[in-house]
Parts: C-alpha cells; sequence; structure tokens
C-alpha cells in the first residue's frame, strides 16, 4: 500500500513534499512512486526497517541524490529543477545532524559550533560569541566550549551536534538516527532535547530512526517506510492505533521470521 496522506497539513505548507518518486540503486528499488508531504513546523518521524530508503529520503531532500522519476520540493523549492545558486542557498535554510554526529575533532566545542556561524554566514565575532554561548545553554552544556569532541561523552557530542545545525537559525532540520548507538537513559535525554527544542524554537524537524519509543516520544507526525513505498503516514496516534499488521509487526517488534 503506498500511502499517499497529508498528515493534517496540506501539500501546499509542506516541508518536503515527494510527487511519484522513484528511486533506485542498481536494479534495487528504494522508493517506488512515493508520494508524501511532511508538514511545517512539526516533529515527523520516518519509522522502517534498514534498507527501507529512509536515508535516501533526507537525501532526496537536500538535492544530494536525484530520482529516477518524480519531483522533489522542499521548503517550496522544486530541487531538481533549481539552479545550483538555489539549491545552495535552499540548503543554508536546513541543518542537519548526521548520526556520527560528524564534529570536527580538531576544533573546539565552541570553534565547531561557530562553524557555520563564521565559514557560512559570515557574521561578527561578536555575535558569533554571544550566539554559540547561547546555543550550548539551549542544550544544557554552557561550560564546555573549551573541550574537544573527544573529550565528551556520546550524549554530549550529540547535543553539541544540535547545537551546530540549529545555529543558522534553520526553517527545517534533518535528524539521521539521533540516538543510534546511545543507551536507554541517554537516548531519553535526547529525545527530551529535541521534543523541547522543537517546541521552543517552532521550526520543522524531521528525524529518520527505526527507534520505535523515541518516535513515539517526539513526533507529531509519523511515517513508515517499508518495501519502497509510505506504508503508513499520519498523526502519531493514527499510526499507533494502526491495524496494518505490517505496522503492528513494527511497532510491537514482533520476531522477523527467518
Amino acid at each position: 500500500m503506498n500511502a499517499d496522506s497529508r498528515a493534517d497539513s496540506p501539500a501546499a505548507s509542506a516541508a518536503i513534499e515527494l510527487i511519484h518518486v522513484t528511486k533506485r540503486f542498481g536494479d534495487r528499488v528504494i522508493l517506488n512512486d512515493v508520494n508524501l508531504a511532511i508538514a511545517r513546523g512539526r516533529t515527523t518521524a520516518l519509522l522502517g526497517p534498514s534498507g527501507t530508503g529512509k536515508s535516501t529520503l533526507l537525501r532526496l531532500a537536500t538535492g544530494l541524490l536525484a530520482p529516477e522519476r518524480g519531483r522533489v520540493k522542499t521548503l517550496g523549492i522544486d530541487v531538481f529543477a533549481a539552479s545550483k545558486s538555489e539549491v545552495l542557498a535552499l540548503r543554508r535554510r536546513m541543518g542537519m545532524l548526521f548520526q556520527d554526529n560528524a564534529l570536527f575533532g580538531s576544533l573546539t566545542v565552541f570553534d565547531n559550533v561557530a562553524f557555520p556561524l563564521r565559514r557560512v554566514a559570515r557574521v561578527n565575532e561578536t555575535i558569533v560569541r554571544q550566539r554559540v554561548a547561547a546555543l550550548l545553554s539551549m542544550v544544557g552544556l554552557p561550560d564546555v566550549g573549551d573541550r574537544t569532541p573527544d573529550r565528551l561523552s556520546g550524549g554530549q557530542r550529540k547535543r553539541i551536534a544540535l547545537a551546530r545545525a540549529i545555529a543558522l537559525e534553520p526553517e527545517l532540520v534533518l535528524f539521521d538516527e539521533p540516538t543510534s548507538g546511545l543507551d536507554p537513559q541517554t537516548s531519553a535525554s535526547i529525545d527530551q532535547l529535541i521534543r523541547d527544542t522543537q517546541q521552543r524554537l517552532g521550526i520543522t524537524f524531521v528525524v529518520i530512526t527505526h527507534d520505535v519509543e523515541s518516535a513515539r516520544l517526539i513526533a507529531d507526525d509519523v511515517g513508515m517506510l517499508d518495501n519502497g513505498v509510505v506504508r503508513v503516514f499520519g498523526s502519531r496516534e493514527s499510526v499507533w492505533a494502526s491495524t496494518d499488521p505490517v505496522v503492528r509487526s513494527f511497532l510491537d517488534r514482533v520476531p522477523v521470521q527467518q
């Protein structure tokens, strides 16, 4: 079943919209005629087994991958009809939190968070210092600016990566498995941080995850990808109430038959 749902928001106001998108790697179909609209100003979690196209969807939204067929719109921009300069400008309106955090090991925490402000926005150094201090406080780590990432715990590195992702005040932040590799308590603290940050800033968060409990805690809307299609998409409550056997099997963590 290929869902053509639009959550609770019309496609016209979507942060990300896929219109009949097909993406292949060789003979393997990753996304098959997918229609999806992700609402602005909400947290959307995209669930699904490994290899079902969740990360591919993010790369399509940023213009890093092109579909074989269909259109991708991000923040109102038709990504693959736009010029290179328009796509670069679009990416400046987006933040990204990578699964491995992608922090620069040779830079201090302060300089990691300051990097997009200095290199992309090229703002005044006084403003950089004010902004970084505010961001470190927002993520609960006001006193670690002089440390390097190797002196931080996994959860602390995730918090610093989030601070950097929102440094340019983006309209849309993409998260790739934000709780991967973290213990349950640390995962819960990152879930809380994501939820609190989105509510405070009111921007759009899209979270790729296979962590069902994390999705339940942070998401307003939830989608599940399975075998190249969006199996279900809607409010968290409606997805958790689904009677689709494939959806229920995933949400209830039923073992896969070998």
